[in-house]
């Protein structure tokens, strides 16, 4: 009776789990029929022989106090999941650009494409001289914090202030972990599925606690698995993987001069490669209780906002904290 009890169980669980991923639906691989939550714009423009178009959300304010500022996703992502904070920066005056970086979103997916962090950051200056906006304020999480980082370097002149949150690249994965080529990384991409990208976001970003505001940005990478595009978005997946891998920023934060916030989920453990790295070295990497602290003191002048017992995703998250945190430094 015990074990048919436990069978049971198992069953119920089974189906309740293959419910829950059968409500994602497929997305082709320009989430051509998944509604941002503003108005998209296009950028069409050449890159490395490439005809591509780069998605973007020009938010524009009731009352305009003048500033604008810039919101630049993550790599597990796209602009869709900034849909909060860029009304609240909107309710505030600030006119919000949110671009869908190239490989990602809405954009192109190129199979063809030397993807760097500076490539990235001209393509995103593009959409900015486009647009006429000299100056503003960028905001970058996950790896756009990278993005975000190349950005400020390159183009100082353009950042009036940076608000780095839970970046990846505080530390050069590469002295922890082995490289992988870019096929062995495509190999691994094509692999994921809805149960998959779920298991990683509950362990890295949640805690282990599963929230219902949380399945939006689940369900637009778990859909792309399900359409015949996902071998181009995976490609694209893998390109930027190594991208990340072997373009570190973390020993350019001492060549910041512009004033930085840093907010940081201290609970966060998030690095790349670290499945391939020494057993003895995987507890070391991602220690952003530690990170934080290293980088506010590279970068002169820096702030620091601490959020303890809060993952990669705090605009998520605790949304409430990290606002406070936001608005504190730029208004």
């Amino acid at each position: 009776m015990k074990y048919f009890k436990n069978a049971v169980a198992i069953l119920m669980l089974s189906i309740a789990s293959n419910f829950m991923f059968s409500q994602v639906k497929p997305l082709d691989g320009e989430l051509t029929n998944y509604q941002y939550p503003y108005e998209v714009h296009f950028l069409n423009f050449k890159s490395q022989n490439n005809d591509l178009k780069m998605a973007y959300m020009d938010v524009q304010p009731k009352k305009a106090n003048g500033k604008a500022i810039m919101l630049l996703h993550g790599k597990n992502f796209n602009g869709a999941y900034w849909e909060k904070t860029a009304k609240d920066l909107s309710d505030k005056g600030f006119r919000v650009i949110i671009p869908d970086q190239i490989g990602f979103g809405k954009s192109s997916k190129p199979q063809s494409y030397q993807f760097s962090f500076s490539q990235l950051a001209n393509n995103t200056k593009a959409i900015l001289d486009d647009l006429k906006i000299d100056k503003l304020i960028v905001l970058g999480h996950s790896m756009g914090g990278m993005v975000a980082t190349r950005f400020t370097l390159l183009y100082p002149e353009k950042v009036e202030k940076l608000i780095l949150e839970n970046p990846i690249g505080l530390e050069d994965y590469k002295t922890f972990a082995s490289y992988q080529t870019i096929d062995q990384a495509y190999q691994s991409e094509l692999k994921n599925t809805a149960e998959s990208y779920k298991n990683y976001q509950l362990k890295f970003y949640y805690d282990n606690k599963w929230k219902s505001e949380y399945q939006p940005w689940l369900d637009l990478i778990a859909g792309w698995t399900l359409h015949q595009d996902y071998p181009k978005v995976a490609w694209d997946a893998a390109l930027t993987s190594d991208m990340i891998y072997n373009q570190p920023v973390c020993y350019e934060f001492k060549n910041i001069k512009t004033p930085t916030l840093l907010i940081i989920g201290t609970r966060d453990r998030t690095a790349i490669g670290k499945d391939r790295a020494p057993k003895e070295l995987q507890p070391k990497m991602g220690q952003y209780q530690e990170l934080g602290k290293k980088t506010q003191q590279q970068i002169a002048g820096s702030k620091l906002v601490e959020l303890e017992n809060v993952g990669h995703l705090p605009h998520i998250e605790v949304y409430d904290k990290f606002w406070n945190a936001l608005y504190e430094f730029i208004k």
